[in-house]
């Protein structure tokens, strides 16, 4: 499902096989977690991390990555992951929750605020720029 959600937004993705090694080892770990949608089939996932930090008692959370299959979006699935995701981190004693949304897309930033996600702008008149380095 994740090379499905990369080939969507057009991210270049490793082959499957490649990626559920990769995802073996990561759910392996105590600061990563994913939560499945699941009819017949698995239909969604959220896949979250936690790091700690020195403001809180807690760890922060990220939300990586949110998706629902393309057919089946629209019916509450995408709100239960997003549910699920927070009373797991909030579980693990997360004091916050990350989550990146590009700022053109209008749909995906209304769906968290819903959620009482909050748009944290650096400032009125500059944005914060993320950096990239491939190692």
């Amino acid at each position: 499902m994740l090379s499905d959600f990369n080939r969507e937004f057009g991210s270049p993705t490793p082959a499957a096989g490649e990626l559920a090694i990769r995802f073996e080892t990561l759910l392996a770990r105590q600061d990563v977690l994913v939560v499945l949608a699941e009819l017949d089939s698995a239909v969604g996932f959220g896949y979250l991390t936690l790091r700690p930090t020195p403001y809180g008692d807690g760890p922060l959370a990220q939300l990586e990555e949110l998706y629902v299959r393309p057919g089946l979006r629209g019916r509450g699935i995408g709100s239960e992951l997003l549910r699920r995701a927070v009373d797991e981190v909030v579980a693990r004693g997360a004091i916050e929750m990350h989550i990146n949304v590009d700022e053109v897309d209008k749909d995906t930033r209304r769906f968290y605020e819903r959620y009482g996600f909050t748009n944290i702008q650096p400032g009125e008149d500059y944005r914060m720029l993320c950096y990239l380095r491939e190692l």
